[in-house]
């Protein structure tokens, strides 16, 4: 139990979540898919577990609120890349 304790502690649990994302997005790529749309797809969760490490580490809040905010737009991006904003008829 100690062991993740500590990993919270050092922020080293989103290095692994980090790891698993850059893992996803080789696969996704090796599978046929555009890097800049997968990279697009995934930088929003990028910029969340940046801010979660932060503060994780107990780092300045302007340190956790900037990935925040940064990773706003780019989910709007994604989802305008997708078109997910497009009003559907009904």
């Amino acid at each position: 139990m100690e062991f993740v304790r500590a990993l919270f502690a050092s922020g080293h649990v989103v290095d692994l979540v980090l790891a698993v994302l850059a893992a996803e997005f080789v696969w996704l790529v090796l599978r046929g898919n555009r890097a800049l749309d997968v990279g697009l797809g995934l930088s929003a969760a990028v910029l969340m577990m940046l801010a979660l490490r932060a503060a994780l580490t107990g780092a300045a809040w302007q340190w956790i609120a900037l990935p925040l905010v940064l990773s706003f737009p780019l989910h709007l991006a994604d989802l305008v890349r997708r078109g997910m904003l497009v009003k559907r008829g009904g």
